[in-house]
Parts: C-alpha cells; structure tokens; sequence
C-alpha cells in the first residue's frame, strides 16, 4: 500500500486556470502537443512549473549532453527516486524522440548492466551523486572523467538532478496518472536492489 501522502489539490485544466496558470499551460500544449498530468498539477504553483520549465530546457538545450545521455540522466535519477511517472515519460521519450538503445533503456529501468560502457558510467555516476547527496568522492569523479565527460558535465548533472527532483516529487505527492501516450512504458519500480558501485568498483 503506498503511505505517500496525496495531495487534495486537483489538477490545473485549461478551463479554470488563472491567466497565469493559462500562459504556461498554453505554451506546453504549443511545444508537447498534449499538456502532461504532471504540468497540471504542477500549475497549482505556477512557480513550480515554470521553474520546472525553465531549467529543464536548459538541460535540453544547453548541458553538453546528447539526447541519449540526457535521457539516460533522466531515467537513472528518476528510477532512483522510484518516480514511476517519469521514468515511464521518459522511457516512451527515449524510444520515441531521443532514439536511446531499448537495451539501454530497459537496463536501467530493469536494474541491470547497461552494455553501453560510457552510458554505464554517466548512469552511474547520476546515481552516485543522487544517493551521496552531491559528494561524490575523488574515485568516482576520477573515473567519469576517464570516461570521456568533463567537471561541466557534473554541473549539468547536478541541474538535472534538481530538475527532476521538482518532478519526482511532484508526481509521488499528487500521486500523478501516466499519461495515455506513455502507458506502453509504464514502470512498477526496480525489479532488484540499485547498486551503484558495481561499474566503479569493478573499474577501480
């Protein structure tokens, strides 16, 4: 049984939304064609959402990161947050939009070895910095430069990170529905325990 707490809060719909919950969800609905549940219930705050937005297109836009190692963030930080919305999103995104390897896709949603090596270690080191909090030691910073990815890159992860986390918990506390489009990538959570040493200490 979930104990999350839910709000009561109903969702934001174009017909009774204030003129500044309208302009945002309006400008959604230009760019995504559909306006997500979790914009709806974001719109409750429009701060949140266009916060949300904001920085989320700047990872889009500007992180230094391709699509796929964009969505390969996006999925490991949600699927460590056991944010099933997003990591259901994200994965009809990845196969859809960002044309991420379904192998890589299910692997992280499934909790198993990633057969990509450099998207293995990006995915392990989002983990990494989810789970320590942002203190990632001087190893794993050591062996995602190996890796190929930069000191910016960990910037752009750490936006990401923040990004997503303003989603994850929105979701988890509205409880939010996947949308239709998504449903083909519904996500129950892990099917085994994260462990998000295995690739760096095999590597070390």
């Amino acid at each position: 049984m979930d104990t999350t707490y839910k709000m009561q809060l109903p969702p934001v719909e174009l017909a009774n939304a204030n003129e500044e919950q309208k302009a945002l969800l309006e400008n959604a609905k230009r760019e995504l064609k559909l306006i997500p549940n979790m914009y709806k219930a974001m719109a409750n705050l429009p701060g949140l959402l266009d916060t949300y937005r904001y920085g989320y297109s700047f990872v889009r836009k500007d992180s230094g990161f391709t699509p796929a190692e964009q969505e390969v963030i996006f999925l490991t930080i949600s699927a460590e947050n056991s944010c099933t919305y997003c990591v259901g999103a994200h994965s009809f995104l990845a196969d859809m939009v960002s044309k991420v390897p379904v192998n890589v896709t299910d692997a992280i949603r499934d909790n198993t070895e990633i057969p990509d090596e450099k998207l293995r270690a990006l995915s392990t080191f989002a983990s990494i910095m989810v789970n320590k909090r942002g203190n990632p030691s001087p190893d794993d910073v050591a062996l995602f430069l190996k890796a190929g990815y930069t000191e910016k890159h960990i910037l752009s992860i750490i936006l990401a990170i923040a990004v997503k986390t303003i989603s994850n918990y929105t979701n988890h506390i509205f409880h939010t529905e996947l949308d239709t489009p998504f449903k083909a990538r519904e996500w129950k959570g892990y099917k085994i325990a994260r462990s998000v040493v295995k690739f760096f200490e095999r590597k070390s």
